[in-house]
């Protein structure tokens, strides 16, 4: 039996949010986005906060495709992704994964960020 990942849920400049709790268990597969894609319905949440300590390195290593499917999924049922946490290892490791970063926060629907405290700033200048 998979683990679930932990969720808590509260609002930030009105914008309802699902935020997974690192407890040891990581966003793996695709039916782990999916349930936490009902969460976020079932609690009216439209954006889903992620810390790095719940997704595998093989997340950030665009080779295995992992983070693409999983990202398209929550963009296919309109839910924005905030990725949160420290990344710099990964991006000093690949360009690629740097440029889809850049790219990404760039837009509205997929952002990584390095605390919590800047997403409250993002979220605060769009309103």
């Amino acid at each position: 039996m998979r683990a679930v990942l932990a969720t808590k849920f509260y609002e930030l400049h009105g914008v309802r949010i699902l935020e997974c709790v690192p407890d040891g268990s990581k966003l793996q597969t695709y039916s782990d986005a999916v349930d936490l894609i009902g969460k976020s319905f079932e609690n009216l949440a439209t954006l889903i906060v992620i810390p790095v300590e719940c997704l595998n390195d093989e997340f950030f290593q665009l080779k295995t495709r992992i983070a693409g499917e999983l990202i398209q999924k929550f963009v296919q049922y309109r839910r924005r992704l905030v990725i949160v946490g420290d990344i710099s290892r990964h991006l000093a490791e690949s360009s690629a994964l740097r440029a889809f970063v850049n790219e990404s926060n760039r837009g509205k629907d997929v952002w990584f960020l390095a605390t919590l405290e800047d997403l409250n700033q993002r979220l605060e200048r769009t309103v």
